[in-house]
C-alpha cells in the first residue's frame, strides 16, 4: 500500500510512449495552439467586457464559456508541454489531484454552461414577449453563480473521495490525470466512489436531455417562419456546433474510463481525452467570434 499523503508519491504517465522521437514537434505544436486558445479567449473576453452592447445574457454566458475553457486549457497544456520535454513522465500527487479538479470542474462548468445557454435561446425564441421579464440581470447572476458553484460543489467531493482513498499502484496510461485513472489505483473497495460516478453520470444524462428537449421546442418555433429559420440559424447553430463537439467527446471519455476494460485502444482514448481538453476550448471562441457581430445586431433587434 502506498501512502497517499507522503509528498514523495508520484505517478508515471505512459500517454507519452509512442510520441518519444516526435516530442520537440509535439512541444512546437502544442504550445502554438496553447498560445492561440489563450489569445482568442482572452480577446473575446475583454470584447465583451468593453463593449457595452454585449453586455445582455447571451454573451455573458458566453464569456463564463470562455473563462471556463482558459481553466481547461491551462489544467493539460502545461503539464504535457513540460512532459514533452522531460525524460521523467512523472507528476507529483499533489499536483495530479489538482489536475484531476480542474479538469473535473472544467468539464462540469461547460455542460452546465451550455444547458442554461440552451435555457436563455428557448425562451429568447420560444418566449420572447416574455423573455427582458424573465431573463432579468438578477436571474443572470444566479445563473451564472450556479453553473461555477454547482461545478465546484461536485468537484470538491469527488476529490475528497479520491483522497481518501489507499493507492496500490502509481501507473496512469493517459495523458494527464483522470479522476477514474486515480480511482482504479485504489487498494481497497471503491463503491463510494462508483455510486458518486454513477450519479454524476445520470446528473450529465439529465442536462443533456434537457437541452435535447430545449432544442425540440426551439427547432419546432423556428420552422414557423423565416424570420425564426433565421435566428435560428444565426443564434443557435454555433450553439448546437459547441454541445455536439463538446458532448459526443464527454460522452466518449466517460463511457471508455468507467466501463471499457480493453487496453488495446488506448491510443483512441488517449487521442479524444486530448480533444476532450483541447478542441472545445479552441473551437469555442471561434465559433461564437465570426458570429460576434451578426449576433450583435440581432440581439439588438430581437432583446
Amino acid at each position: 500500500m502506498m501512502e497517499n499523503s507522503s509528498e514523495e508519491f508520484m505517478f508515471v504517465l505512459h500517454g507519452l510512449n509512442d510520441t518519444i522521437t516526435n516530442r520537440h514537434i509535439y512541444f512546437a505544436f502544442g504550445l502554438l495552439l496553447y498560445i492561440l486558445t489563450l489569445s482568442v479567449n482572452l480577446m473575446l473576453i475583454i470584447t465583451i467586457i468593453l463593449d457595452k452592447t454585449l453586455h445582455k445574457p447571451m454573451y455573458l454566458f458566453i464569456c463564463s464559456l470562455f473563462v471556463n475553457g482558459i481553466c481547461g486549457a491551462s489544467a493539460f497544456y502545461p503539464k504535457i508541454l513540460a512532459d514533452l520535454l522531460s525524460d521523467s513522465l512523472v507528476i507529483p500527487y499533489t499536483v495530479c489531484l489538482i489536475q484531476t479538479c480542474v479538469i473535473f470542474c472544467y468539464a462540469l462548468c461547460e455542460l452546465t454552461c451550455l444547458t442554461v445557454m440552451a435555457y436563455d435561446r428557448y425562451l429568447a425564441i420560444c418566449k420572447p414577449l416574455e423573455y427582458l421579464y424573465i431573463m432579468t440581470y438578477q436571474k443572470v447572476v444566479k445563473l451564472l453563480a450556479f453553473c461555477w458553484l454547482f461545478s465546484l460543489l461536485q468537484t470538491t467531493i469527488g476529490a475528497v473521495l479520491t483522497a481518501r482513498l489507499p493507492l496500490c499502484g502509481n501507473d496512469i496510461d493517459m495523458l494527464y490525470c483522470s479522476n477514474w485513472e486515480v480511482v482504479k489505483l485504489s487498494c481497497k473497495d471503491v463503491t463510494m466512489m462508483d455510486v458518486y460516478g454513477n450519479i454524476l453520470t445520470l446528473s450529465t444524462v439529465a442536462q443533456i436531455t434537457f437541452i435535447i428537449i430545449s432544442y425540440i421546442y426551439i427547432i419546432r418555433t423556428s420552422l414557423k417562419s423565416k424570420t425564426g429559420r433565421v435566428k435560428f440559424i444565426q443564434t443557435c447553430l454555433p450553439h448546437v456546433m459547441t454541445l455536439t463537439n463538446f458532448i459526443v467527446s464527454l460522452l466518449f471519455d466517460i463511457t471508455y474510463s468507467r466501463y471499457v476494460k480493453n487496453q488495446a485502444q488506448q491510443a483512441l482514448h488517449n487521442i479524444l481525452g486530448m480533444e476532450f481538453l483541447v478542441v472545445p476550448p479552441l473551437l469555442n471562441p471561434i465559433i461564437y467570434g465570426m458570429k460576434l457581430t451578426q449576433m450583435g445586431a440581432l440581439g439588438e433587434r430581437q432583446i
